[in-house]
């Protein structure tokens, strides 16, 4: 119970880490060319220094580092099966499209903002695609896994 424990908290130190990451060091995606209240902003952007974001998004970066360094290792030894790869991957890709996404859509430019609609458009259905993907596979994993030995044991491992 303990490994099972720790691999989940690796997971979502993952998940979790690598939005704030693309966030934080992705920075204001603002013109250049005006001053900041002169801008049009299609959502507006969260009061935080540019040096703030930076130090969040790198400790951002080494909480889904660890995480994965964790997860890996825990795939490495057997404790965790590797095909939770395929819930924790896609997670991870709409965690970058969603922190990516931010900057994008709180960017100050002038006039319409067409990154941001692009991001609503086509990013969108990407990731809610990729969240449904996850959660039907976890759900698959997990049923299997109960299927076979009764809840106990390893995450999920099969003999894999």
């Amino acid at each position: 119970m303990k490994t099972r424990g720790m691999l989940g908290a690796a997971g979502a130190a993952v998940v979790g880490g690598v939005p704030v990451a693309a966030w934080g060091l992705m920075g204001r995606q603002d013109y250049d060319g005006l001053p900041a209240d002169e801008l049009d902003y299609a959502f507006q952007p969260w009061d935080v220094g540019d040096g703030v974001a930076a130090v969040v998004g790198g400790i951002g970066l080494l909480v889904a580092v660890a995480g994965a360094v964790v997860l890996a290792r825990g795939a490495r030894r057997g404790a965790m099966d590797p095909r939770w790869w395929s819930v924790v991957g896609p997670l991870v890709v709409v965690g970058l499209m969603a922190g990516a996404g931010w900057r994008i859509l709180t960017a100050g430019v002038v006039g319409a903002n067409i990154g941001a609609g692009l991001v609503i458009i086509l990013g969108a259905p990407v990731a809610a695609a990729l969240v449904v993907w996850a959660l039907a596979r976890s759900v698959w994993l997990v049923a299997g896994r109960r299927g076979r030995d009764g809840g106990r044991g390893r995450v999920a491992s099969h003999g894999v």
